[in-house]
Order: C-alpha cells, then structure tokens, then sequence
C-alpha cells in the first residue's frame, strides 16, 4: 500500500457571500467527494452538503456490513468498490431529491458530485455534473470525469459545431444530484503509481485556472500548499464562484510496525473568505 499525502480547501470566493460547494476527505475510508450544490435561498448549500453526509455514512456503513448483504442493483461487470460508489450515488440522489419534494423552501435544489475511492491498487473515480476530476501521471494531466453539460455532450456529438453554443451552456447541466428520483453516474477504475497526482475541484478553479496550470503547481508544492496557492490563484483572477480543491499526492510505499499504510492528512473543510457582496 501507498503513502497518500491528502489536502482539501473550501473558500466562498470574492464575490458570494455563502459557499455552496462542500467537500470531503477521509483518509480512514479512502473516500474524496466535491460537492457543487444549486439552488436559491441557501437550498445549494444544503442540497451539497447533504451529498457528502449521505455519501459517507453510506460506504462507512457498508464497509462493515459488506459481507453480510449484497449491493443492492449491483452490475456484475464492476468491482465491488465500484459498485459501493453507485451505491451511494444512488442513496445521495434519493436523498436530495425526496427533501427537495418534502420541503418547498428546497424545491429544484441539486448538486454536482465527483468522487475519487481508492483500494489497494486500484482507484474509482466517478462523477454527476461538471465538478472535474484530473489525473497527473507522469508529466501529462487527463481528465478522468465526464462532463454533463450541454455543451460538453453536444461536443462529443458534433466537436465541429459546439463552438456556435453560447457561453451559457458551458454550465448548464444535463444530469444533477437530486434532479430526478434516479441518477445515472459516469465512473471508471484504474490502477495508480508512485508519484501520480489527483485532483478534484468545483468549477470555481477549473474556470480560472487551466489544467496545465493546475499541474504546475500541484508539482512544486506539497498537497497542503498547492491547494492554497490553487484558491489564491482562482481568487486573484475574479474569484467568481465558490472555489474548491482536494489534491491527492501518491507517495512512495511505506508500512508502519503493522503493516498498514499511513496517511498523511491536511484537510481544510469549511474556509472561508468574504470580501465583498454578492453581485
């Protein structure tokens, strides 16, 4: 097993006066989540939060039970980590969804989700909505989520012509936690090395900051220090939206006396920083 140097930062931004974006990192699970919510009077903030909370007592739970019961709607062809992961999609939409009916005030609210999970070898990464996931391995970066927007997914039809789309379909988007009763999540498995990188953030930093920048700093930084010069640098150019960042660093293999992986663990949740009023 791998060292995991891990690192996550919320901020509001300069120009909202609350975060809607949440974020999760739990080095005891493996789990990594951002959380991107919509919806006024607060409903945003609620619908993100409520993700994440969902997400994690689910897989805790399931972690200790999973040999007494099997995943409910499990696809045979995933792994059982995959598989744990649609799971909690699944109850984290229902979630979502059934209070956005219950309660008026949160009516139409939602949420994007994007998710690393990692095994011993292998990780999942999955995704609903635009909150990206990037992989850096050996000097280039991908994005392993898939974006559900409409301009995205007219793009992957007819690359030509996404271009004539108006700039308001780069964030609209087709799928979204709590949206319909049921979600269909995009999610992938792959192995991972010594000194690959994963990011994960809101649009807030993927709107400011490219990902080759991105990979820069994640480079030259340990995970704490890349993910605060990551907020810094999406602030000083607008800080338009709440900005958030999880940044994962696999270290060389080490054990501790019992054989166990060590963790190291930088999480910042719930920074924020409010410098001027909502436009």
């Amino acid at each position: 097993m791998f060292v995991i140097e891990s690192a996550g930062i919320t901020d509001v931004g300069i120009k909202r006066k609350t975060n809607e974006d949440a974020l999760l990192v739990d080095d005891e699970l493996g789990l990594y989540v951002v959380a991107d919510g919509m919806g006024g009077h607060r409903a945003g903030e609620v619908a993100s939060k409520l993700v994440v909370e969902t997400l994690k007592d689910f897989i805790g739970h399931n972690l200790k039970s999973e040999n007494k019961k099997e995943l409910d709607g499990s696809d045979q062809t995933l792994s059982n980590a995959a598989n744990r992961i649609l799971s909690g999609i699944r109850v984290s939409n229902k979630a979502v969804y059934q209070l956005s009916r219950n309660e008026e005030k949160y009516r139409g609210m939602g949420s994007t989700v994007s998710i690393l999970y990692f095994n011993e070898r292998t990780l999942v990464a999955a995704n609903v909505g635009d909150s990206p996931i990037y992989l850096v391995h050996q000097g280039n970066i991908e994005l392993l989520s898939v974006p559900h927007t409409v301009m995205a997914e007219h793009a992957a039809i007819d690359p030509e012509n996404a271009h004539q789309l108006g700039e308001e379909y780069k964030h609209m988007l087709t799928r979204a936690m709590g949206a319909e009763e049921t979600v269909k999540a995009d999610i992938c498995e792959i192995p991972y090395f010594k000194d690959d990188v994963l990011i994960i953030s809101s649009d807030g930093l993927s709107d400011c900051v490219s990902p080759e920048e991105i990979m820069d700093v994640a480079a030259n930084d340990s995970a704490d220090k890349a993910c605060q010069s990551l907020i810094n640098l999406a602030n000083r150019r607008g800080g338009y939206d709440n900005v958030t960042v999880i940044l994962l660093k696999i270290k060389q293999e080490k054990h501790n006396q019992h054989g166990m992986k060590r963790l190291i663990s930088k999480g910042v949740e719930g920074l924020a920083k409010i410098t001027s009023k909502k436009e």
